[in-house]
């Protein structure tokens, strides 16, 4: 029986969650496994959002092709944009749900998901997909967060407040906000081996212009994304809970200028 997804995304997509996504970059955010692609993989990314990473991806694979998977239409709408103005021919995009891919087994020598598994109901069973529809001896790579590690300076109590109310949200939509520890246990859950699992972390530090950012986009997803709304709707929080958070970020990127700021740990699979 093929199977959809259970979990609801709980940042939504807001104009202020896709402006940070847009950010993102194969560099800065799939690092670990550029070293491995060779020109003519075939790679499918999964949760593409806005296609930033995947088209980076794309034109590492001029002799290949990659394909961008989504499970909600409208957001693709941006990533097609960026791919046709910077001239991708090898490199679509289409709607799909990772739980129930429409490919057949073996078919990439790639597939790749950047802060995917943490939103889904059934990691495990994500990760088995990915594997099902990668070539033998083909890389499956898993970039994930871990909210919990996650650490900054200035230390309003505000953001304290922010930290708790996302794991509540996020784990009341049936993902695990703390996904990159566990990704290795789940792989080997997937039918992986111990042995074939390579495991790295990274950190983003955000000091700066890049506190900034990262704060003006929690300044505004405070009050107007899914987590917002999920925090009222649920009854975890009440409005003057997030303007005091989305206040507090602000004053944030002002402090951690001057005092320095970091944000914590992506864990890669």
């Amino acid at each position: 029986m093929s199977k959809s997804e259970e979990a609801t995304y709980s940042h939504g997509h807001h104009a202020s969650v896709i402006s940070t996504h847009a950010r993102r970059t194969a560099a800065n955010s799939a690092q670990f496994l550029l070293p491995h692609i060779k020109p003519h993989f075939k790679i499918l990314d999964l949760g593409c959002g806005p296609g930033t990473i995947t088209a980076d991806l794309a034109a590492l694979v001029p002799e290949g092709s990659v394909i961008g998977l989504e499970l909600v239409e409208t957001i693709l709408e941006q990533a097609r944009s960026l791919a046709s103005s910077r001239g991708l021919t090898n490199l679509t995009y289409q709607t799909g749900d990772a739980n129930n891919l429409a490919f057949g087994d073996g078919e990439f020598d790639v597939v790749f998901c950047h802060q995917l598994v943490q939103h889904v109901k059934d990691p495990v069973g994500v990760l088995r997909e990915m594997r099902r529809v990668c070539k033998a001896g083909g890389i499956v790579a898993a970039r994930e967060a871990d909210y919990a590690s996650f650490v900054w300076y200035p230390c309003p109590p505000e953001l304290d407040r922010w930290g708790q109310l996302y794991q509540q949200v996020a784990r009341a939509n049936g993902g695990e906000p703390n996904a990159g520890r566990f990704m290795p246990q789940w792989a080997r859950q997937a039918g992986w081996k111990s042995g074939d699992v390579t495991v790295s972390w990274s950190s983003w530090c955000f000091t700066g212009d890049g506190a900034r950012s990262w704060a003006e986009s929690w300044e505004g997803r405070a009050l107007h994304s899914d987590f917002a709304k999920g925090v009222v709707s649920r009854e975890f929080g009440t409005q003057e809970d997030l303007e005091g958070i989305s206040k507090a970020w602000k004053r944030w990127s002002f402090g951690s200028i001057e005092e320095g700021g970091y944000e914590g740990d992506d864990l890669e699979v």
